[in-house]
């Protein structure tokens, strides 16, 4: 029987998403960009936190090359492009969304981790993007999400010389939160997701969708969609218990 490229698995609030290609170190082909996908625009109700990891050792080593090789321009132009949807949905689909990072985060397995909102580095990690070596060039976000992070002139470097960054590193660039040993990543991947599952959900979903956004706007009109998103949190049900239970002083019970 076929195991399917993606394991989903649901404990109440969380989604464990797990990537099932480890004898391609968990590359990305299109069955497994389609699948995640179908989870992120259409996630199961009761879903507030969403783990992503990989299986046999590895997050994922980037484009599945096999099936790249073939591409007409206009092919690769509209792949591309389905990529940029997904991670779209993956990044401002109002989910949080934690990964656990082992072994290869390369390429495409960087742009995928860059869209997620809390990156855990467990164990012995590798963030590269190698485009350079293969002819090519990124497609899937890295020139917005990881160039944001790291900086232009950081990423060119990276590109041009296939560089790699381990956990510490990544950690200290930003392209992992923690780095942590491998046997403690989901445990903290779990602990954080069940913190953050607690949040209020307008909370949540305002944090996801403004404070990139704010990032891209000159600076008066970032502090006008602030306003605008403080204005909309704050007069919630939520933030109302919130408040009352901070007075209080007990845990409240949002939605």
């Amino acid at each position: 029987m076929t195991q399917p490229v993606l394991d989903i698995h649901i404990e109440e609030e969380i989604a464990y998403l797990t990537i099932n290609r480890p004898d391609k170190r968990n590359a990305m082909n299109d069955a497994l960009l389609n699948a995640i996908g179908e989870f992120f625009f259409a996630p199961p109700e009761q879903v507030k936190v969403v783990i992503l990891s990989g299986k046999g050792g590895h997050y994922c080593s980037g484009l599945d090359l096999s099936e790249h090789i073939s591409r007409t321009a206009e092919g690769n132009l509209h792949h591309s492009r389905k990529w940029h949807g997904i991670m779209d949905q993956i990044q401002f689909g109002g989910l949080p969304v934690i990964s656990v990072m082992q072994g290869a985060v390369i390429g495409g397995g960087l742009e995928l981790a860059t869209s997620t909102h809390v990156r855990i580095a467990a164990g012995e990690v590798q963030f590269q993007l190698p485009e350079g070596r293969r002819g090519i060039f990124v497609g899937g976000g890295a020139t917005v999400r990881v160039g944001k992070i790291i900086g232009p002139d950081r990423m060119t470097e990276m590109m041009l010389t296939g560089r790699i960054y381990d956990a510490p590193q990544g950690q200290q660039l930003g392209l992992a939160h923690y780095a942590v040993e491998e046997t403690e990543g989901m445990e903290l991947a779990m602990k954080l997701a069940g913190k953050i599952a607690r949040n209020a959900p307008m909370s949540n979903y305002m944090m996801i969708q403004a404070v990139s956004r704010i990032q891209n706007m000159p600076f008066q009109e970032g502090l006008f969609t602030e306003s605008l998103a403080a204005a909309l949190s704050q007069t919630t049900p939520d933030a109302e218990e919130g408040l009352r239970a901070f007075l209080e002083k007990r845990a409240p019970k949002f939605r």
